[in-house]
C-alpha cells in the first residue's frame, strides 16, 4: 500500500516495472477511498469542529485529518529532510524484516511487526510533519479535500503538497540501498544448486538388457 516502496522495489529489480502503474493505481483509489469513508462517518464532527468552514490552517482547521500539513515551527525543507530520513528508516527496516537470508519476522507475522513499525515511527519521529512516508496515503486524500470543500489551500499551505510525494520514494530507495550495501552484503548466501538434488537421489538408472547368447 505504499507507493514509495512499490518504486523502490521496481528501482531495486525487485519487481517489474510493468506493475508499477497497477499497484499506484490501486494504491491511489483505495487511499482515495478511505478518505471518502472518513468524511462521511465523521461529517457531523468536521462541521461541528469547524463551525461549518472547513479550513486548512489556523485552530479550527481539519483537512490535517486527511493530509499533512507542516506546523509553524517546521520550514519546508526541514520537512522534506524529515520525510526522506523517516521513509529511509521505514524501508531499512522493511528490508530486514522480510529478507528470508536475515532472520526475517517469523510467517505471518510480518504484517503485525510491520504495523509496531509504522507506529514506532509515527509516535517518536511524526511530530515534525505528519511523517506521510507514503505518497499514496497523503496525495489522494488531499485531492479529496479538494473537491469535497476546502480548495485549493490543500496544495498552497507552504507549498508542501510536493514534499509527500517526492521525499518518500527517494528516502526509500536510499534505505534500500543502504541495506544492500551495509547489511545484505554481509549475509553469507547458500550457494546455488542447478536443478533438485533429490532427482539426482530418486533418479534410478535404467538397466541395460541382457545381451541375447550366439
Amino acid at each position: 500500500m505504499n507507493a514509495a516502496v512499490t518504486f523502490t522495489s521496481c528501482a531495486l529489480g525487485r519487481m517489474s516495472w510493468k506493475k508499477f502503474p497497477v499497484y499506484i493505481l490501486g494504491q491511489f483509489l483505495g487511499s482515495f477511498l478511505a478518505a471518502v469513508t472518513i468524511y462521511c462517518l465523521f461529517y457531523t464532527a468536521i462541521i461541528s469542529f469547524s463551525g461549518g468552514h472547513l479550513t486548512v490552517t489556523g485552530p479550527t482547521a481539519t483537512a490535517n485529518i486527511f493530509a499533512t500539513y507542516l506546523p509553524d515551527h517546521m520550514t519546508l525543507w526541514r520537512g522534506f529532510l524529515d520525510e526522506v530520513i523517516v521513509t529511509g528508516m521505514l524501508q531499512l527496516c522493511l528490508s530486514a524484516i522480510t529478507d528470508e537470508e536475515n532472520n526475517p519476522a517469523l510467517k505471518g507475522t510480518q504484517a503485525l511487526v510491520i504495523g509496531i513499525l509504522v507506529v514506532i515511527i509515527g509516535s517518536s519521529l511524526g511530530m515534525n510533519s505528519g511523517y506521510a512516508i507514503n505518497p499514496s496515503r497523503d496525495l489522494p486524500p488531499r485531492f479529496f479535500t479538494f473537491i469535497a470543500g476546502w480548495g485549493a489551500q490543500v496544495f498552497r499551505a507552504k507549498n508542501w503538497w510536493w514534499v509527500p510525494v517526492v521525499a518518500p520514494p527517494l528516502g526509500a530507495f536510499l534505505g534500500g540501498i543502504i541495506y544492500l550495501v551495509f547489511v545484505s552484503s554481509t549475509i553469507p548466501r547458500k550457494p546455488q544448486i542447478l536443478g533438485n538434488p533429490k532427482e539426482y537421489e530418486d533418479h534410478k538408472i535404467p538397466k541395460l538388457p541382457k545381451t541375447m547368447p550366439p
